[in-house]
């Protein structure tokens, strides 16, 4: 019970900063002078569609500060069982080395973050800048011999890195930053009315509000065509979760040029089969099935087994 106790109160203290650095507006000077810094450090295109993840499917800087922190913590270890202190000096570097990489993604994805999640965000950088300094100044006394010191640097280290990964946990699982917006979205499974066939002109996207949840609808073909998947009519229209994957911005009042709609948030392009055809956006856009049937516009969503889609959740 102490220990429960104990383990309680640690967590209601590490929500307590974490709450105190999203309300801390004082950060936002400096992250705005950061984000113009790095807007014309980091170029645009394939560059950031790389940085973000979108080969992948998913955010990229997850996979990559796995490397850092798996390399840095084996060099502890070996510090601290008195292993091999040649390995533990090149864990330090190895480690170094794939922060970098780490980084520059991180700051990527943090580009396109705002107001609490922006603050958090630029804490957590400056944690892992210092323990990168810090694993940098141990890497340095290691090679001049000085051993004692590189170690008590590693761990000093090792602390910042600990702060700053549960600072990138806290905007992750709290704040939501890398998930699909659309997660939790519930979409019909029976075929719904989203609206009249006659509010839609080509070329023109419209929201439609269907159980609850947003959904864009757009007629992409001038006259009637056949879903081969089901044999009905579907007038030529697609429909998609009008919110985007990536910050939730409102597909619907974006652009549409050469069959792709582009989020008006921060510019990332869908196809009609809600694939990605340019980032930040990692993820695909839901898909609905569409008939038209007395006028009337119908969708409904393919079978889909995920858990966590029960409890319906609007916009």
């Amino acid at each position: 019970m102490v220990h429960s106790t104990a383990a309680a109160r640690a967590a209601r203290l590490a929500d307590e900063v974490a709450g105190l650095i999203e309300n801390a507006a004082a950060l936002d000077g400096p992250a705005a002078r950061i984000r113009q810094l790095a807007d014309r450090v980091l170029p645009g295109g394939a560059t950031r569609d790389i940085a973000s993840g979108v080969p992948l499917g998913h955010p990229l800087h997850p996979v990559l500060v796995a490397l850092p922190i798996g390399s840095w913590t084996a060099a502890s270890y070996l510090d601290l069982t008195g292993g091999d202190r040649t390995a533990a000096r090149r864990l330090v570097a190895l480690g170094i080395a794939t922060a970098v990489p780490a980084a520059v993604t991180g700051v990527n994805d943090w580009l396109s973050t705002a107001d609490a999640e922006r603050r958090v965000g630029l804490v957590h950088a400056a944690l892992n800048h210092a323990a990168l300094i810090a694993y940098g100044a141990s890497w340095i006394a290691r090679r001049h011999g000085r051993h004692a010191k590189g170690v008590l640097l590693s761990l000093a280290g090792l602390v910042l890195t600990s702060g700053a990964g549960w600072l990138g946990g806290h905007l992750a699982f709290a704040l939501g930053v890398g998930v699909d917006t659309t997660a939790f979205q519930q979409l019909p499974s029976e075929w719904t009315d989203a609206a009249d066939e006659s509010d839609l002109t080509e070329g023109a996207p419209i929201c439609a509000e269907v159980g609850g949840v947003p959904v864009l609808l757009l007629r992409t073909t001038n006259g009637a065509s056949t879903d081969t998947t089901n044999g009905v009519s579907t007038g030529g229209i697609i429909a998609m979760a009008d919110r985007c994957t990536h910050r939730g911005g409102a597909l619907h009042e974006g652009e549409v040029r050469d069959g792709c709609i582009t989020c008006p948030l921060h510019g990332s392009r869908f196809a009609s089969d809600g694939s990605v055809q340019r980032g930040p956006a990692t993820r695909p856009q839901p898909t609905l099935q569409v008939r038209v049937t007395g006028g009337r516009i119908q969708v409904r969503r393919p079978h889909e087994p995920r858990a966590l889609r029960n409890n319906p959740v609007g916009s």
